[in-house]
């Protein structure tokens, strides 16, 4: 299940130590990333920004990679890290598994694409019918893909154009859920009735009037939206856990509450398991807390490392598809390299042996994580769950996204920089992510990842103690 420890909580010191340290980690990243750097510049002129996707430009610059193979990955400059990144959660198998490779490889041989079924698919699909405990799946290529079905489906089932969101959730960049992701507190509203704010000006003012948002955790506020709203709320789309600040349980039967609520209405539940699918535990969240929703929305994980979407749901959404009332199509869905890859992940590398590997690291990271916490007396604690988790620099538990906005980001920062300068490539954006482990980590990776920690704060405590 999960290792979760208390925060502690100690008295505020001056950002201003953590400033210095930040400064300092930002001269060694530089002077070790030339090549990166070099690169960046030289591209410019055909990839905006000198990157292929806003995210990897993260300060105090972008990391090109070379190779990966195990549980590492090696950039330009010739560093090789402990990858903790993984992907943003894609790497469970970590990198050139032999399975995967040989799955993949053979695959090739054979031709990658067709337009047309390939028999790996039914094998995918079936195995995600029994971990998830919904019979029927369709596949597309991004977690974005996936929501968009979800939310299409639940408008096509109900003939009602609203849904609901959580304030701070991320699901993917089409325009109904590019709404409240990261609100600014001048825009977001008051706490308990959050504004519907658009990302930015590509989402119609519109369209973002139909996206209700709500705190996570709250029935009240959701049952709320329903009465206010009386029969125009379609579905509810929700991160069962959520990853995008930080990694935030929901509260005690909040989940089947939730579904029940949505029911009662009329309207739908997906669980944008695009994160946490497989990833803490074999059939995500809604096997770990025992809630099936009525959509489930995969991504990441599954591929083995190849793009790759997936939606699941009950024959009564499912079947909107097989009539025709609603098109899930795409050229790529079901592309026999990505099946293959799937296929390989789910039935040959993450199996029960998998999950006890993920459980032993995570124990050993999640502990020993705490233990640096309190013998230095920084604030904190580590939330986590199966291969993921996060160690969380605040001196009290985060429960929505306007806890997130009071968490410093200096301590996400200094934390990323620390682990990277010292051989651990977490994921960029420090308070907003988690690592992610793969079946190819060992116990010195995750010490690697405790060592760096203990340095940071060993410099922290030494920093406070001169002023």
């Amino acid at each position: 299940m999960s290792v979760v420890s208390e925060p502690i909580t100690v008295r505020p010191d001056s950002i201003g130590n953590l400033e210095n340290l930040i400064a300092r980690q930002e001269e060694i990243f530089l002077a070790r990333t030339t090549e990166s750097r070099r690169i960046r510049r030289e591209c410019e002129d055909v990839l905006p920004g000198g990157v292929a996707s806003n995210w990897q430009d993260a300060p105090p610059g972008a990391v090109w990679i070379s190779h990966g193979s195990g549980s590492r990955v090696v950039d330009v400059d010739g560093t090789s890290y402990v990858d903790l990144h993984g992907g943003f959660g894609v790497g469970l198998v970590g990198h050139a598994h032999p399975a995967v490779v040989a799955a993949v490889a053979e695959r090739v041989r054979k031709g990658t694409h067709f337009a047309q079924p390939t028999e790996n698919a039914v094998e995918v699909a079936r195995e995600l019918a029994r971990r998830f405990g919904l019979p029927m799946w369709r596949f597309g290529n991004s977690g974005t893909e996936s929501t968009m079905d979800a939310v299409h489906l639940m408008r096509v089932a109900t003939g009602r154009m609203k849904i609901i969101k959580v304030e701070g959730s991320y699901h993917g960049h089409h325009d109904s859920v590019q709404v409240s992701v990261y609100p600014s507190p001048e825009d977001a509203g008051p706490p308990l009735r959050p504004r519907s704010v658009r990302q930015g000006p590509a989402v119609p003012p519109d369209l973002a009037r139909l996206t209700v948002v709500v705190p996570f955790g709250d029935l009240e506020a959701v049952e709320r939206v329903l009465i206010e709203n009386p029969n125009e709320i379609a579905g509810m789309i929700i991160e069962p856990v959520m990853m995008n600040i930080g990694l935030i349980p929901p509260p005690d039967g909040y989940l089947a509450s939730l579904k029940a609520l949505l029911n009662r209405y009329g309207a739908y539940l997906a669980f944008d398991e695009v994160k946490t699918g497989l990833a803490v535990a074999p059939g995500g969240v809604t096997e770990l807390f025992g809630v099936v929703p009525d959509l489930v929305c995969l991504a990441k994980a599954l591929g083995g490392g190849l793009p790759c979407g997936a939606i699941g749901g009950t024959p009564e959404l499912m079947g909107l598809i097989a009539e025709g009332v609603y098109e899930q199509v795409g050229t790529f869905n079901g592309n026999p390299l990505t099946m293959a890859a799937a296929r390989s992940t789910l039935l040959e590398v993450l199996d029960a042996d998998a999950y006890r590997h993920f459980d032993r690291l995570r124990r050993i990271m999640t502990e020993g994580a705490q233990a640096v916490l309190a013998r230095y007396g920084l604030p904190g604690y580590v939330q986590s769950f199966g291969a993921k988790g996060a160690v969380i620099f605040h001196d009290r538990l985060l429960r929505d996204y306007r806890d997130f906005l009071d968490y410093p980001e200096e301590w996400g920062q200094a934390h990323w920089l620390y682990q990277h300068n010292g051989g651990v490539f977490l994921p960029p954006w420090g308070k907003c992510e988690q690592w992610t482990l793969s079946v190819q980590h060992g116990e010195d990776d995750a010490r690697r990842f405790l060592l760096n920690l203990e340095r940071m704060a060993r410099d922290y405590a030494g920093s406070a103690a001169i002023r």
